[in-house]
């Protein structure tokens, strides 16, 4: 059974960053899409960035292309978000997600594709 667990996340002022990583375990095939979603209250969960593990590709959505960067540390099964220049319509609940297979264009589209989450943690960035 795949788990994952966040941590980072937290408050900083527009223009600030913030780093968040996401743990897994159990994850035993050699391609997966780990990927970074955001849920703003009332809102539908939007796609952030993911990265293949097969290779290191890795998608982004286009407001925060130039912002943030996804990485991977394929031995720990350990993806960071780095996140520059944040702005206040960035403050959501971020959640780590993990699709098998590699990550396509339309992954960051496709919510649903994603079986495993973890429990979310809280970006607030204030103006």
């Amino acid at each position: 059974q795949v788990q994952l667990v966040e941590y980072g996340g937290g408050s900083v002022e527009a223009g600030g960053s913030l780093r968040l990583s996401c743990a897994g375990s159990g994850m035993t095939r050699t391609h997966y899409c780990m990927a970074w979603f955001l849920q703003g209250p009332g809102n539908a969960r939007q796609g952030v960035a993911g990265i293949s593990t097969s290779d290191g590709d890795t998608v982004y959505a286009d407001s925060v292309k130039g912002r943030f960067t996804i990485s991977q540390d394929n031995a720990e099964k350990r993806v960071t978000l780095q996140m520059d220049s944040l702005k206040p319509e960035d403050t959501a609940r971020y959640y780590c997600a993990v699709d098998a297979g590699d990550c396509l264009t339309s992954s960051l589209n496709r919510p649903n594709w994603f079986i495993y989450w973890g429990q979310g943690t809280q970006v607030t960035v204030s103006s």
